[in-house]
């Protein structure tokens, strides 16, 4: 394994652990990245003192740079750009690539954020087709109901021709989306988007064990930008004598 990627829900709700699992994935296990992504309001800067030596790449979520259509989605209640702002001039300050993640839906696929972007100056802007997962966000059995955030591929289009210049700009379209990652539950189950069930807990059955019952489809994570030069220059490595404080 080479890269751990920790998101959410809200990574930061447990922000001590989040960092003591940063460090042993770079002092420990010696992992080329670590990177969490996060909504930033929990972010401190006394935690990014302690624990900012262990992450390479800070992901943080940003669907338009407009407040009101923020609140519309959902994302905080009228400041989160402001956090935005703070997070990225953070990162800086410590040496952590800045990463942006934008989920392109019904109330944003409309929105030039071109000069937001050019603004934050991020290394990386990941920007996702909304995917609706029937037995995960599809129905209304299901604990979230996304459906009404559902775009189209022309609406889609629409918004990747618009930003295609950027040159961080990495499109992720729900074709190469749904079986391209390794996800792992709070159970630590391997996911099946969309493919079948998950997997058993690889705390009972193991990793390798688990991975054979997981579909990954290699050749949509290369197509989406899967390999990329992410870590940075100044990572902890030579950290590995510290002991670690459980």
């Amino acid at each position: 394994m080479k890269k751990v990627n920790f998101a959410g829900g809200e990574p930061f709700l447990n922000a001590e652990f989040i960092g003591k699992l940063a460090q042993y994935c770079k002092v420990v296990l010696k992992l080329e990245s670590v990177s969490v992504v996060t909504n930033g309001s929990r972010v401190t800067r006394r935690w990014l003192d302690k624990y900012g030596a262990y992450l390479d790449i800070m992901a943080v979520s940003c669907d338009s740079f407009d407040e009101e259509t923020n609140v519309k989605i959902g994302r905080g209640t009228g400041n989160h750009l402001k956090t935005v702002m703070e997070l990225s001039q953070m990162c800086k300050e410590h040496g952590i690539k800045l990463k942006i993640n934008t989920v392109v839906n019904r109330y944003n696929f409309r929105e030039d954020m071109n000069r937001g972007i050019e603004r934050i100056d991020p290394f990386r802007w990941k920007v996702f087709q909304v995917l609706i997962v029937e037995e995960e966000n599809g129905s209304e059995r299901t604990l979230r109901d996304a459906r009404r955030f559902r775009i189209s591929d022309e609406e889609w289009r629409f918004f990747c021709d618009r930003h295609k210049h950027q040159e961080s700009f990495v499109p992720e379209g729900n074709d190469v989306m749904a079986s391209s990652y390794l996800l792992l539950d709070e159970y630590l189950r391997f996911l099946n988007k969309g493919v079948a069930k998950p997997t058993e807990s690889i705390l009972k059955i193991g990793v390798k064990k688990a991975l054979e019952g997981v579909y990954w489809d290699e050749k949509g994570f290369k197509e989406r930008g899967g390999l990329y030069d992410w870590s940075k220059n100044d990572c902890a490595e030579g950290s590995g004598e510290q002991n670690l404080d459980w």
